[in-house]
């Protein structure tokens, strides 16, 4: 097993990939999400042996991972495993066949200050409309958080208001092309960890769990279940029998229950919200690829 890979300052990660020349292929606008890293992506799974019969996200979120493997044909079908019931309202309702009803109701809908407050006072009284309540919510709140205390944009992108991340056109093409391929997509609500433990049907795993080791307050202010025990998650990676690839943040903790585990680890340069260039962990077992030219 490839030991821990402690990396010099001369070693600096890969410039941080420009996210517009990734295809956005999500209806969320999810803080944490993954697109910067599809590139990684793309070269891991390319580098296993086979394509991946199943590529399974204990921590989906905005599922970019598993929709961008399936819709370029990197795996034959993905998993998702979501434990936000509004998140993953929409993962279900979309996976069973709701994304055009879902991609109609988005066009016609205006989403000034009073609408969406007036859609957001009303309870879901079914699966649909708890997904259509997710993604005005997601769409319309500040950074597209819908953790407690989050609240909508005032002033928004540009000056532009509470509409200036509405693109219905887009959205709704975004679910029109997940309704094409979502019979090679499955979901499961719950928890990740869980999920792992008693499923272990998968040939890779994408594990991208809240950023909350060492006392980090991210994850903590981003999400509305932001607890986790990461000794675990690293116990359980150990245990699997696919291979995996983890993103984390590059804290010491991190690294030292990586080397506990035996596990390689590789630097990689994103862009958080505010364009500040920071450093992620890549973890896994062999990290070799993600370290060729």
């Amino acid at each position: 097993m490839t030991q821990l890979t402690m990396v010099s300052a001369a070693e600096a990660p890969a410039r941080p990939v420009n996210v517009a020349s990734v295809p956005q292929r999500s209806p969320f606008r999810y803080p944490g999400g993954k697109t910067w890293l599809i590139p990684q992506i793309r070269r891991w799974l390319g580098s296993l042996p086979d394509p991946p019969r199943k590529l399974a996200e204990p921590f989906a979120g905005g599922g970019i991972v598993s929709l961008t493997a399936v819709a370029e044909g990197l795996c034959a079908s993905a998993h998702l495993v979501e434990k936000d019931a509004d998140v993953g309202a929409v993962w279900e309702v979309v996976i069973n066949g709701g994304g055009p009803r879902l991609a109609s109701r988005i066009m016609e809908f205006q989403p000034t200050l009073q609408a969406v407050t007036g859609l957001l006072e009303r309870a879901p009284a079914t699966l649909e409309e708890r997904a259509f309540h997710t993604i005005v919510k997601n769409r319309t709140f500040h950074g597209g958080i819908m953790a407690p205390g989050s609240a909508p944009t005032r002033h928004g992108e540009g000056g532009r208001g509470i509409a200036s991340r509405w693109y219905p056109e887009t959205l709704s093409r975004r679910l029109l092309e997940i309704h094409g391929y979502r019979e090679r997509l499955s979901f499961t609500g719950g928890d990740g960890l869980r999920v792992l433990r008693e499923d272990s049907s998968a040939d890779a795993y994408f594990i991208d769990p809240p950023y909350t080791a060492g006392g980090k307050k991210a994850g903590r202010r981003l999400y509305a279940h932001f607890e986790l025990d990461h000794e675990e998650l690293f116990r359980i990676a150990a245990a699997l029998s696919g291979d995996f690839l983890m993103t984390y943040d590059n804290a010491p903790e991190v690294r030292e229950l990586a080397g506990r585990h035996g596990f390689d680890v590789e630097p990689i340069s994103m862009r958080n919200t505010h364009l500040a260039e920071m450093t992620e962990l890549l973890i896994g077992r062999d990290l070799a690829w993600a370290r060729l030219p």
